[in-house]
């Protein structure tokens, strides 16, 4: 059993997976969450009439900085230079929704799914924290990877698994 996960060894003993013989290649991951909100707290959003401040850029940075600690957060990521993150918002207000995307990048012998589901998720709690006080109803759903490229298994696209 334990030898489809990666990071248990043949003892069942949880371990960091080597990947030092792995040869960098350019990987790249993009992760989505998504918001649900009232319809005046998205209003607010869109009017940066939140007394906290601009949430939604306040939500990048904090996606962005959540990316580069990923490694902190998550006990067997390995550390790794990203060389990018964009955090992007798509307010859907018939929806009642802020959907949010997250692409990591970096050179290495590694992926970078996980810094992508941390920035998104992160941006999400950011929502959250700044407009709480207007609205304790807000939830984050649909936290999950979109894509990734790079590396030894190649390109998978959400919808395409096979």
């Amino acid at each position: 059993m334990t030898e489809n996960f990666s990071h248990i060894d043949d003892q069942g003993r949880v371990r960091m997976v080597d990947v030092t013989a792995k040869s960098p290649a350019e990987r790249v991951a993009k992760a989505q969450a998504v918001v649900r909100l009232r319809e005046d707290t998205l209003a607010m959003i869109r009017d940066q009439a939140v007394p906290k401040g601009n949430v939604l850029e306040t939500a990048r940075i904090a996606g962005i900085m959540a990316a580069k600690q990923t490694s902190g957060l998550i006990p067997m990521c390995h550390p790794l230079n990203l060389t990018h993150v964009q955090i992007d918002f798509f307010p859907q207000p018939s929806e009642g929704t802020i959907r949010i995307e997250a692409v990591a990048r970096v050179i290495s012998g590694t992926g970078v799914e996980m810094e992508a589901l941390t920035a998104a998720a992160v941006a999400a709690l950011t929502i959250y924290d700044m407009c709480k006080a207007h609205d304790r109803a807000i939830a984050i759903s649909d936290i999950y990877l979109l894509e990734k490229s790079g590396g030894k298994s190649g390109t998978w696209l959400r919808g395409q698994e096979t």
